[in-house]
């Protein structure tokens, strides 16, 4: 790569930041959105290449937060994405076979017919999930940009599981210890409500229930009300009354932030740690959000 005076480039893993000192130096503010979770970040532009010092700050709130929005943004597919490689290497579109050559790595979740890319999710309310946990390796990080929003509905959730293990009885972590969850997505079926049964045809891994994350060390309850099935090796009674505790414990109001969105929010959430949901909206109201999301490692079991 040429290099310029007084302009030094460093690689971090699989994005790019510019040193301090050189163009585009930035200032951020971090804000808190709840007391549950969520940061706002403010002084930063993201449709420019970020400086290294910004870069590890924004990944440091990131990860005390969980999740990040920055609002006001004006960014193109090409600065989502490079957004995005700051955290690691972007996840290939896997949920359609209608991919945008282009840009590979990008989907839009919208209702709008003619955004000329694919689309997803494109109605109503959807249930509390971690996206892509029914594949070996999920998402790391999921992030969504606002480009239309409708007047009323279509706010999204998150919950904190960190926070949600954290205050579970001591009996029901022991409980919890070792087991491992099926988790499966019916995507050609209904995508935003959970099956009646299980297809041995979709998508489908198992993970463990409690998950340690690999940055903090800390364990979060690693199973949704969308996607995760059944319990192994338990009898079907057992495994549904775990998984219907753990449902209505990690969707606790006090575990809850939930985002209204405006355009130009960009929304960057761990998905190691944190469900999301939606919330109904009209179907004649308009709502078109990109997504762009970060490849995981294979989840790791706590202790």
């Amino acid at each position: 790569m040429p290099t310029m005076p007084n302009m030094i480039i460093l690689i971090i893993r699989y994005g790019m930041c510019i040193l301090a000192g050189d163009k585009h130096q930035m200032s951020i503010t971090v804000t808190p959105l709840s007391d549950a979770l969520g940061a706002a970040i403010t002084g930063v532009d993201l449709s420019k290449e970020l400086d290294c010092e910004v870069v590890s700050a924004i990944k440091q709130a990131w990860i005390d937060n969980i999740i990040i929005v920055f609002p006001g943004q004006q960014i193109t597919d090409d600065e989502q994405e490079r957004f995005c490689r700051y955290f690691g290497e972007l996840e290939l579109v896997r949920t359609t076979s209608s991919i945008d050559q282009s840009h590979p790595s990008i989907m839009m979740i919208t209702n709008v017919k003619d955004s000329g890319k694919p689309t997803a999710l494109e109605d109503g309310e959807m249930m509390f999930h971690y996206d892509q946990c029914y594949y070996e390796k999920p998402s790391m990080g999921s992030s969504l940009y606002a480009m239309e929003v409708p007047d009323e509905g279509g706010n999204t959730l998150f919950s904190n599981c960190i926070k949600a293990y954290e205050a579970l009885p001591e009996d029901w972590k022991l409980r919890l210890t070792g087991l491992k969850a099926l988790n499966y997505y019916d995507y050609a079926g209904n995508a935003t409500l959970r099956p009646d049964q299980v297809n041995p045809g979709v998508p489908q891994w198992s993970h463990p229930v409690l998950r340690k994350h690999p940055e903090t060390g800390r364990t979060a309850i690693y199973v949704n009300r969308l996607m995760s099935m059944l319990i192994e090796g338990l009898p079907p009674a057992e495994s549904d009354e775990i998984l219907e505790y753990l449902f209505d414990h990690i969707e606790k109001p006090e575990f809850i932030y939930e985002h209204v969105w405006t355009i130009g929010d960009l929304m960057m959430w761990d998905n190691r740690c944190s469900v999301h949901a939606r919330t109904y909206f009209p179907p004649n109201k308009r709502r078109m959000m990109r997504r762009v999301t970060v490849r995981d490692s294979m989840p790791v079991a706590a202790a």
